[in-house]
């Protein structure tokens, strides 16, 4: 009986370690990511085909927030109207952390 209680005190014990390892590593590993990617990547057809060779529209809304894509027409089933105006018009709204606008163009 006494094997068992031991068990169960040191599998507690293992568990409120790795638990506050986990809650420490997750304050301090934290990755700030720009949220501007998700509405970028929201306003993109969101067909994922690759057709403008980043592995899908989350990687191309990427790209373009990081300043890495220029055109947005690389984009094969976005439309000018429906997607390319309103996102050039988000990112002007939304300049990046130090206020330089992004070099953006249909």
């Amino acid at each position: 009986m006494i094997k068992i209680i031991w068990a169960i005190l040191i599998l507690a014990a293992l568990g409120i370690i790795f638990g506050l390892g986990l809650s420490l590593a997750s304050k301090y590993l934290y990755v700030k990511e720009d949220e501007r990617i998700d509405e970028v990547a929201k306003l993109l057809p969101n067909a994922n085909c690759g057709a403008c060779g980043y592995p899908g529209c989350r990687g191309l809304a990427e790209a373009i927030v990081k300043g890495e894509e220029h055109k947005i027409s690389k984009c094969k089933p976005g439309k000018p109207d429906k997607n390319f105006t309103p996102i050039i018009n988000y990112l002007n709204e939304h300049p990046n952390e130090d206020g330089t606008k992004l070099d953006v163009k249909m």
